[in-house]
């Protein structure tokens, strides 16, 4: 069960960072508005369906790449590791659009919008 404390971080407005692996294993590191699910299973991250990180994530197959989501605040910090798909069904996409809305702001249009889901497996940092 994640701390209450770490549900808070979560809420607060950080910009964080995402990284995937490119296809040589070297890490891909890009700033990224992150979102999470209230029990801490799902994060999520928006962006467009052509971009490295998507691109990156699909090449890992159905079984999915393995990334981390950090954000960091003076001396706090959390890691969310796990593995991600890319989603583009209209639903998806709109629940992730309204997730970010809330924690950021409405996201600009973008047609080629897709989502980077992550099934969390493990946290680092605040618990």
């Amino acid at each position: 069960m994640p701390s209450d404390e770490l549900i808070e971080f979560w809420r607060e407005r950080h910009l964080g960072t995402l990284t995937t692996l490119r296809a040589d294993g070297s890490p891909h590191v890009v700033p990224v508005g992150v979102t999470v699910d209230e029990a801490f299973e799902v994060a999520r991250v928006i962006c467009s369906g052509g971009s490295v990180k998507a691109r990156n994530v699909r090449a890992a197959g159905a079984g999915g790449a393995r990334v981390a989501v950090t954000q960091v605040d003076g001396r706090r910090w959390s890691t969310l590791e796990g593995r991600a798909v890319v989603r583009d069904d209209p639903e998806s996409v709109r629940d992730a659009e309204a997730r970010y809305a809330e924690r950021y702001r409405v996201p600009r249009v973008n047609p080629r919008r897709v989502v980077i889901e992550i099934a969390v497996e493990r946290r680092l940092g605040l618990r």
